[in-house]
Order: structure tokens, then C-alpha cells, then sequence
């Protein structure tokens, strides 16, 4: 089941994404990779800047979150991660179709440009990436990352984005 997640939530999701986000070690650029990958202070920050996370939930227990973040024109997909013992099971595709329907506006997803089997996911479910000049002007437009995430990252689109804004 797809439900919108609440504050009671939060200790869950940060759980989820640490979990899921060690499948980034010896992968992302070791300079960008920390353990916990995003600490209870950074979720409370995302979420305090407007990502709203959906979940899946199993068995009455959360097992993957996916957040959308509002940005005028268009709609960032923030932080999609499925616990590991979940993963292969149809649950990102299941939380992205979900937060699709949410918005008419343009969705832009970004993620590290070594996380093959992300990458690999976005295009699977219809994304196509960006080339490296326009990822980085919305990298910079849209997201609040170091210059050394800009450098190792790319973005994604879906079809609803009109390429050279």
C-alpha cells in the first residue's frame, strides 16, 4: 500500500534510506559517501524544505519511501529508496508511478552518475538523461548540492520536460 508519510514516519525513512544507501559505498565517490549516508538532521532539513515522502508499506511496516519536492515548474524527485532485504520486487517502480500522477509539471530526478542500477531504473521507467551542460545548470537551479556533487551527478527527465529552458 501507497500512503503519503507523516512526521511519525521520520525515524522510519531515515532508517530506510541508510540502509538502502549503502549500496552507494565503493560506488559514488568515496570524498561523497558518509555513514549515515544522510543524518537526522539533513532528512529533518529536506523535509522542512518541502520534500513530501509517499511509502510503501508491507506487513504494516514502511519498506520504501520516494519524496517529490515542489520548484515552481517543475517537480524533483527526492531521495527513492527501498530497503535492501525489499529491493527486486516492484516497489520503486510502484512509489514512482505513483508520485507521477501527482503532478502535470515536468519531473527531474537527479542521482550519482556511477549508481548504474539507478540510472538504469529512471530510463527503464521512461527517463531519459540530460547531456552535461544542461545538467548543470539544473543541478544548479533546482537542487542545493556542492560543486563536487554537480561534478559526479546527472539528471533525468521525463517527457513532460521541454529540453533548453
Amino acid at each position: 500500500m501507497i500512503r503519503l508519510c507523516e512526521k511519525t514516519d521520520e525515524e522510519r525513512i531515515y532508517q530506510i534510506i541508510n540502509d538502502s544507501a549503502q549500496a552507494y559505498g565503493g560506488v559514488i565517490p568515496e570524498d561523497r559517501y558518509k555513514e549515515p549516508y544522510m543524518s537526522r538532521h539533513e532528512l529533518a532539513q529536506e523535509m522542512e524544505d518541502g520534500v513530501i515522502f509517499w511509502g510503501f508499506e508491507d506487513g504494516g511496516q514502511l519498506c520504501g519511501i520516494m519524496g517529490i519536492q515542489d520548484k515552481n515548474e517543475v517537480a524533483l524527485i527526492r531521495h527513492a529508496y527501498v530497503q535492501t532485504i525489499s529491493r527486486q520486487a516492484g516497489i520503486g517502480t510502484k512509489l514512482l508511478n505513483h508520485i507521477r500522477q501527482l503532478t502535470d509539471k515536468p519531473i527531474l530526478i537527479g542521482t550519482w552518475e556511477s549508481a548504474a542500477w539507478a540510472i538504469s531504473f529512471y530510463v527503464k521507467n521512461g527517463f531519459t538523461l540530460v547531456n552535461r551542460d544542461e545538467k548543470r545548470s539544473l543541478l544548479h537551479k533546482y537542487w542545493n548540492v556542492p560543486e563536487r556533487q554537480v561534478e559526479t551527478s546527472v539528471v533525468l527527465c521525463d517527457n513532460r520536460f521541454h529540453r533548453g529552458k
